[in-house]
C-alpha cells in the first residue's frame, strides 16, 4: 500500500496550493484559482476555526496534493443532507498533474477515510460531494469504498453525495 503523509497547511504553502489550484484539471472543479495572497487568507481562516483543516499531502517525499478535512455540522453541506453530528467531509485535489490518472486519488481517499474513522471513534461516516460531471472523481471515491447516496443540488453544482461508512473490521 502507498504511504501518504498529511500535514496541516501553513501560510508558506500558499504559493504551492495556488499553483495547484490554477491547474486546469483542478481549477475546473474547485473554482479556486486564487492568488497566493488569497490562499494565505484562506489557510489562515481555516486554521483559526474549527470548521476545517487544510492539509498538504506528500508521497515519496514530494508534495503533490491538497486535502481539506471538515466537520459537516460546521459546513454549508449540512443544509443539504441528513447529517450526523460526527460526520466528517473530505475534499481532495491532486495538484501535480504528473500524478493524475495513476490511481493515487482512490488510494489517498481510502487512506484518509480510514484514518478519520480510526482516529474519531464517534464518527461513522466520511462524506464528499464531487460534481456529478466529474466522473474521474466519482469513480475514485467509489473505488475507495465510498457509496453513492443520492444527488445534491448545491448553488454551484449538482453533486453526488459519496459516503464511506465503518466496516465491521473498523468498528
Amino acid at each position: 500500500m502507498t504511504a501518504f503523509a498529511l500535514r496541516p497547511a501553513v501560510l508558506s504553502d500558499a504559493p504551492r496550493i495556488a499553483l495547484w489550484m490554477a491547474q486546469p484539471h483542478v481549477r475546473r472543479w474547485w473554482q479556486q484559482g486564487w492568488s497566493v495572497e488569497r490562499w494565505e487568507e484562506e489557510i489562515a481562516r481555516q486554521t483559526a476555526g474549527e470548521h476545517s483543516t487544510p492539509c498538504v499531502v506528500t508521497l515519496d517525499e514530494e508534495e503533490f496534493a491538497y486535502v481539506e478535512l471538515y466537520r459537516v455540522r460546521h459546513d454549508r453541506l449540512a443544509q443539504y443532507y441528513s447529517y450526523d453530528d460526527e460526520d466528517w467531509g473530505v475534499h481532495v485535489a491532486i495538484g501535480d498533474g504528473t500524478r493524475v490518472g495513476r490511481g493515487l486519488g482512490r488510494q489517498l481517499l481510502r487512506e484518509v477515510a480510514d484514518t478519520v474513522l480510526r482516529s474519531e471513534p464517534a464518527c461513522t461516516r466520511v462524506v464528499a460531494e464531487p460534481d456529478i460531471e466529474n466522473t474521474p472523481s466519482v469513480r475514485a471515491f467509489a473505488a475507495a469504498g465510498f457509496v453513492e447516496s443520492g444527488q445534491l443540488q448545491l448553488p454551484e453544482k449538482t453533486a453526488v453525495l459519496m459516503v464511506r461508512t465503518r466496516t465491521a473490521q473498523e468498528a
